[in-house]
């Protein structure tokens, strides 16, 4: 039979709580009880018909009924006279609640927190409010967060690394790994000249409230050794900032960049050229070294969808940027060497050659085969110093 059962009956009451309507009452002293439970019981001729299974149902109701109140109705059955029938289930406190679901501890925990918040952050209330089980999940991070806005609020824009925020219990990583939620509860709190609107997300995280960011790198290696830049008979394998390598101004005529670190690595020498080690999706690191704007720059990817799609967004900081190796005939020239590609890319590219541009929608339909893939490193290395050779 499908009448009411307590298990029922904790769902709806759960249902309560994973909607915050509890700890927000809780919060607020909303008045939600007392409530009246939804009731599935037997009707008249079930009532008749199935007093066994009827008084089964009464007996599981009755006796799960700690934290409920039945209202009972009279029934008057034709062979075993008068009868009780629940009517009615009611629900009259919120402890009766929290305590029927087994929240009570939480609940009690959750008002610790709001006490808490109240004494040393009370610009925060509205925020437990509209995120009560949120709270409950940082419960034990909690105090520590709350340092850590009253720490910004003494110091914004600081300028410094959040390694070198010094509070007891707090690291740089307990910091990184709650940028979410100290993002909301900064915002709340902080003037709005002390937060960089622009910024925004994970990413944005430091520029937003003022702390300095790892800085971007470069990593590069000379090509020719009579522009070696260490005074050193080694491979010119250097990373440098971004800051320090935008001014640079190096003596080359080519800079190329690739994707593969064994390519980087083994990149042959070539006259007056240098070799760049990309970073796939993201060239932040290469927009402000204007003097690269002014060599003759060659983009080293896989031949796939996303491959093309990188080489596009770098074409966006240096739109004279030439594809190497990226052809129709070097893939086809490979084919027993393509792979799959795991989740091509299927956007429209607005900064890639007619031929580049044929060959990505080639890739991106699977009209050369499904998902096709070939990674520049399965490149054979005698391909591209045939190819350095034409440049």
């Amino acid at each position: 039979m499908n009448w009411t059962t307590p298990a029922d009956l904790r769902a709806q009451v759960q249902k309560l709580w994973d909607r915050e309507r509890l700890l927000s009452a809780l919060m607020d002293g909303e008045e939600l009880f007392p409530r009246r439970l939804s009731l599935k019981r037997p009707d008249s001729r079930q009532l008749s018909e199935s007093f066994s299974e009827v008084r089964d149902w009464i007996a599981q109701l009755s006796g799960a009924a700690k934290h409920y109140r039945i209202v009972w109705r009279t029934f008057n059955h034709r062979v075993l006279g008068v009868n009780e029938v629940p009517a009615e289930l009611w629900i009259d406190s919120l402890r009766d609640a929290l305590a029927f679901i087994g929240k009570v501890r939480d609940a009690e925990r959750f008002t610790d927190l709001v006490r808490l918040t109240r004494q040393r952050q009370p610009e925060l209330i509205p925020w437990l409010r509209k995120r009560p089980l949120r709270t409950l999940e940082l419960a034990e991070s909690w105090p520590n967060l709350l340092q850590i806005v009253a720490w910004l609020q003494m110091h914004p824009r600081s300028d410094i690394y959040l390694r070198q925020v010094d509070l007891p219990g707090v690291h740089s990583k307990f910091i990184e790994a709650n940028r979410s939620v100290l993002s909301e509860l900064f915002d709340l709190v902080l003037p709005s000249d002390a937060i960089d609107a622009e910024a925004s997300g994970a990413g944005g995280f430091c520029r937003r409230y003022g702390f300095r960011e790892k800085p971007l790198r470069v990593r590069f290696r000379i090509l020719d050794s009579d522009l070696a830049l260490l005074p050193v008979d080694a491979d010119q394998d250097i990373t440098l900032t971004q800051q320090v390598f935008a001014g640079l101004n190096l003596a080359v005529d080519r800079v190329f960049i690739t994707e593969n670190e064994i390519n980087f690595l083994a990149f042959p020498p070539v006259f007056r050229s240098m070799v760049i080690f990309g970073a796939g999706y993201g060239f932040e690191n290469l927009a402000d070294a204007q003097w690269v704007c002014e060599r003759k720059i060659h983009y080293w990817g896989d031949i796939d969808t996303h491959g093309f799609a990188i080489l596009n967004q770098l074409r966006g900081f240096f739109p004279e940027v030439k594809s190497l190796l990226m052809d129709r005939e070097t893939l086809l020239a490979h084919r027993t060497l393509w792979g799959v590609e795991p989740s091509p890319e299927t956007v429209e590219l607005t900064r890639l050659t007619g031929e580049e541009m044929a060959l990505y929608d080639d890739l991106r339909s699977g009209s050369l085969g499904e998902r096709v893939r070939l990674e520049q490193e399965r490149i054979g290395f005698d391909y591209l110093l045939t190819a350095l050779s034409k440049l």
